[in-house]
């Protein structure tokens, strides 16, 4: 619970950077409140997708969010994996569509 409060100074941190920074520092501080909160799970991972989108070229912006995506995924355990990528179905929508196959064309 103590770790979790580092989202706050992340997000505080996070204001008027450009996306890309902004986008990893968010993905930071989501990354600490994961703990005491499960709903937080998908946030680390969508900012990091938002991340990787906005440090790219406009133009392989969608290629830059799915190889993000693709590497979260490849990297997901076997025992949770099935359970991650249902997560990512259920709740794409709440996390700016970034989970979505279709999410690579936005």
């Amino acid at each position: 619970m103590h770790e979790s409060r580092l989202a706050l100074p992340a997000n505080t941190v996070a204001r008027g950077l450009p996306e890309a920074p902004r986008f990893a520092v968010l993905a930071a501080g989501q990354a600490t409140a994961v703990a005491h909160v499960a709903a937080h799970d998908l946030g680390a991972a969508a900012y990091a997708i938002r991340a990787a989108g906005a440090a790219a070229p406009l133009a392989d912006a969608p290629r830059a969010r799915e190889a993000e995506r693709s590497w979260q995924r490849e990297r997901l355990p076997e025992e949770v994996r099935e359970l991650v990528l249902d997560d990512q179905r259920r709740r794409s929508a709440i996390c700016w569509h970034v989970f979505d196959d279709r999410a690579a064309d936005q």
